[in-house]
């Protein structure tokens, strides 16, 4: 079996989602609880979520389908993602990068993504519900 070479792979494309998007550490993430202009959104998958839960009022919107519930315009749209500071966690931070460039992308220019995501925020003692 031959490797072809990607024209792009995922070291590339998180170096240049982090060139363009906001990044903040947990420690500003955690300020950011009960601020009402801001929705945090866990981008994992249902199974990861189920195993160690996520941040409380938290919107679930898996990577998979973070588009379509992004888009106004699709009947899938979840009116959460729209009107406030979008924060995205993920297990580590590497989907959410990539997930928060995306939404930028989109044209959703508030939106940012927690470094080190659920696994930083738990090690800091941030809020878990299950």
């Amino acid at each position: 079996m031959t490797t072809v070479p990607l024209r792009r792979g995922f070291k590339q494309m998180l170096a240049e989602a982090n060139a363009t998007i906001e990044t903040i550490d947990v420690q500003h993430a955690l300020r950011l609880v009960g601020d009402a202009s801001v929705q945090f959104v866990d981008i994992r998958e249902a199974h990861e979520v189920a195993q160690t839960g996520t941040l409380p009022d938290a919107v679930h919107a898996p990577r998979g389908f973070l588009e379509f519930l992004a888009d106004p315009e699709c009947p899938m749209h979840n009116k959460a993602l729209a009107g406030r500071k979008l924060v995205l966690l993920c297990a580590t931070g590497g989907r959410s990068t990539l997930a928060a460039k995306t939404l930028q992308d989109m044209g959703i220019s508030d939106v940012c993504h927690v470094a080190g995501g659920i696994a930083a925020w738990s090690a800091a003692g941030g809020p878990i519900q299950k």
